[in-house]
């Protein structure tokens, strides 16, 4: 890559943790008003890391995850990519489906549309919130969705992604509801170049 990613200084990570915790914000917003009950979102850190190392991340390459992932246009084009642990998967499904919480074991159909909606909602949230504070325009695309071991499913985006990018910028998710909460990790993967534009936009030099 010709931009050094894993040596942003601490005022552009400080700038990104903003976008992260002004995505957040706009997230529980909208899930809150979609399930009718309260949510916190909170962004406890945000990190650069090689891909090789997202797994790792969730609970190592062998742990059952729910993965979201689109594809981002526009002028800083890159890949999202939302991890969740299959509990904590199943956690959001009954939650957003007013079901009693450990009623789902396995996901349906519609179960596979909510959580989608989900990471529909949270990679708009984030994109709007990256927008706002880049003024680039930002489009996701159409989600798929992937429940598997979280190697398999890296190994199925590296496929795709092949020389487009090689390291994550890392927004963890704490979803927190009146009794409990659960963690899901937000990836965003800047093509080559993307990072030095979004960080320019910005104005937050290294």
């Amino acid at each position: 890559m010709s931009e050094n990613i894993l040596n942003l200084s601490a005022l552009q990570l400080d700038a990104l943790r903003e976008v992260g915790n002004v995505g957040a914000g706009n997230s529980a917003t909208a899930l809150s008003q979609i399930i009718n009950r309260k949510i916190d979102m909170t962004v406890p850190q945000v990190a650069i890391m090689p891909l090789g190392d997202v797994p790792d991340v969730v609970g190592g390459p062998d742990a059952m995850v729910a993965g979201v992932y689109l594809r981002v246009f526009g002028p800083a084009p890159s890949s999202i990519l939302f991890l969740l642990p299959r509990e904590s998967a199943f956690y959001l499904v009954d939650m957003l489906m007013g079901r009693e919480q450990g009623y789902t074991t396995s996901l349906s159909t519609m179960d596979e549309s909510a959580l989608m909606e989900i990471g529909n909602i949270l990679a708009g949230a984030y994109l709007n919130s990256l927008s706002y504070f880049t003024k680039l325009t930002l489009l996701p695309s159409i989600p798929a969705l992937a429940m598997d071991m979280a190697g398999a499913i890296l190994s199925i985006i590296l496929a795709q992604l092949g020389q487009m990018g090689d390291h994550a910028l890392v927004i963890e998710t704490e979803f927190t509801t009146e009794t409990d909460g659960v963690k899901g990790h937000f990836f965003l993967i800047p093509d080559p170049g993307s990072l030095n534009t979004i960080m320019a936009a910005i104005g937050v030099k290294g």
